[in-house]
């Protein structure tokens, strides 16, 4: 059984492209398109893992991860532009699991979120190597 995972971002290009990479690889992935559709859909579905942009109307990524923090068992990444240095501190000073700078790399981004996943979440769904 692979890990159901959401996807909180405002940005419909890289909604899609991490819906694509995830779905893919055999996750399950549910969408929100800002931040309080991703709390409400979080504690509706309870993801194993929630991916969040830290900057989206309604409710920004650091709101989010506040309101979910204490209701929901489950790994939460910042996945944003900001790419500062004090970005990062920040970030993980606030209780996020992980962070990932935008604009993410396709090939090794699935790989990278399920070192935060159990072995037992991680899909074994495997794309064919390039060329087969």
């Amino acid at each position: 059984m692979s890990a159901r995972i959401l996807i909180i971002e405002d940005n419909a290009a890289n909604l899609e492209l991490l819906r694509y990479l995830l779905a893919f690889n055999g996750y399950e992935v549910l969408l929100a398109c800002d931040g309080l559709e991703g709390v409400a859909t979080a504690l509706q579905q309870r993801p194993d893992l929630i991916l969040c942009d830290l900057q989206m109307p309604g409710l920004d990524g650091y709101q989010v991860l506040a309101q979910l923090r204490e209701q929901v068992d489950a790994v939460i990444l910042a996945v944003t532009a900001f790419s500062m240095p004090h970005d990062q501190e920040n970030v993980m000073q606030a209780g996020f699991n992980g962070y990932f700078s935008k604009p993410i790399d396709p090939e090794t981004f699935v790989s990278q979120i399920e070192q935060f996943l159990p072995p037992a979440l991680r899909s074994t769904a495997r794309p064919p190597p390039a060329g087969n």
